[in-house]
């Protein structure tokens, strides 16, 4: 009967060795996880000792790449900001992909073979790669997930830790991929609530340019010959029309500088809290960007402890993920009355981010011990309420952005129409004159 060695983890995250005698790899797998053990390496034992022909291949070109032998040169080119990123719904595609592979019985090590095989993505191809190599040596999973940090953050890291320690690592990557995908359909929801604004705002800029460049100007022409005195917002337009046409790099640098400078400010500890701030009381984005806030803070914080990371520990990863100062800031005093061994509900309550009927659902929460499920439900809710805070912020800028668009628009028609108005009644006043 064929022999297998196998690599597992235990309950606590220990690794074991070991060789057993079965028919074949399914049921090696099977019998170690009747152990209460969960594998992550399963090789043959006669198939292991032989000598791979592709290894073969490969081994003299790593002993000379890494002694400098010659013939073995390796140009490796990267563009700075181009390389080490993966966007994020490859990386959900991913974790679901392995969570299904692994909830199947597969071992780690082969599921992250497989994914390596059939990746598009050549960033995440290569960390596979890098991932299954890690393994191989040794490296837990976790371990070898926080090698890559621009890939991997510290949420999906001490999750997977978390689930290697409960041998729950199936389970913990289905959460991990619902959260994503969650997260992933509140943030386009946004994007395309903002579609709208933007495009008219883009339109109303571009359509500026145009009058003020092109069509101020050929009235200008037209009134210097009239010879009478030209309405004082008819003049205001032209001197901007002027500026505009006659200095445009320096108004496009005016803007470029003041936008510059804006971002250098909100990078600023002040002015970070104080935009940030902003955003939370600002009309019609304000009550979207609090309820995707709470949301993520409320999924966050409930996806983690219920995968098995410690609460105080969670609270550091949720306020590092929070995405506004304000928020992180809340975070940490909860993460402070929590090490006293106080309760969530009183620094919540203080902080004036989270609203009442959030804080009374933590308190039960905590007071029936259902914590973790209390956070999803309220995460969930959120989420709806998301829904219906984008709907209502679209169908209340669209009035307000077409506004903007015809006040601009209009008062530029309005000043270049002014003069002829003023000459069409100077015109009938003499006419009513000569005929008295």
């Amino acid at each position: 009967m064929p022999r297998f060695h196998y690599v597992a983890l235990d309950a606590r995250g220990n690794e074991s060795k070991g060789v057993i005698e079965v028919a074949t790899q399914n049921e090696a797998i099977g019998r170690v996880k009747e152990m209460n053990l969960f594998p992550t390496r399963i090789t043959e034992a006669d198939k292991e000792g032989k000598p791979d022909k592709k290894s073969k291949a490969k081994a003299p070109a790593k002993a000379g790449a890494k002694k400098g032998g010659k013939g073995n040169v390796n140009i490796n080119i990267k563009i700075p900001f181009l390389s080490g990123k993966v966007k994020p719904k490859v990386l959900t595609t991913f974790t679901r992909q392995l969570a299904t592979l692994v909830d199947a019985g597969l071992p780690l090590l082969r599921g992250l073979r497989v994914l390596e095989k059939q990746e598009k993505n050549a960033t995440l191809k290569e960390i596979l790669a890098k991932l299954a190599t890690s393994i191989e040596g040794g490296s837990t999973f976790s371990e070898a997930l926080a090698q890559h940090p621009k890939v991997f953050n510290r949420l999906f890291v001490n999750m997977v830790k978390a689930g290697e320690l409960g041998g729950v690592l199936e389970v913990v990557l289905k959460r991990l991929a619902e959260f994503s995908e969650k997260a992933q359909k509140i943030k386009g929801k946004v994007k395309a609530a903002l579609f709208y604004p933007i495009a008219v705002l883009i339109v109303a800029v571009g359509i500026m340019i145009l009058l003020m460049c092109f069509v101020v100007p050929k009235f200008k022409d037209v009134f210097s010959g009239m010879g009478f005195k030209l309405p004082g917002f008819t003049l205001f337009v032209m001197g901007v029309s002027d500026i505009i046409k006659n200095n445009i790099l320096a108004t496009m640098g005016v803007v470029a500088v003041c936008v510059v400078l804006f971002m250098l400010f909100i990078r600023t500890k002040f002015g970070c809290h104080l935009w940030h701030k902003t955003l939370l009381v600002m009309p019609a984005f304000g009550p979207v960007i609090s309820k995707v806030a709470i949301s993520r803070f409320t999924r966050t914080l409930g996806t983690l402890v219920s995968s098995g990371v410690p609460i105080l520990q969670a609270l550091t990863i949720v306020r590092e993920t929070a995405g506004n100062v304000i928020v992180a800031n809340a975070v940490s005093k909860i993460h402070e009355s929590v090490k006293e061994g106080e309760t969530i509900t009183a620094p919540m309550e203080s902080s004036g981010v989270f609203p009442p009927m959030v804080v009374s659902m933590v308190d039960v929460g905590e007071q029936t011990g259902a914590l973790p499920e209390m956070m999803m439900r309220i995460a969930d809710d959120y989420d709806e309420q998301v829904d219906n805070a984008v709907s209502a912020m679209t169908s209340l800028l669209e009035p307000i952005m077409i506004v903007f668009l015809a006040v601009i628009v209009g008062s530029i028609v309005i000043a270049m129409f002014l003069p002829l108005i003023q000459m069409i009644s100077n015109m009938s006043g003499d006419g009513g004159g000569n005929g008295g």
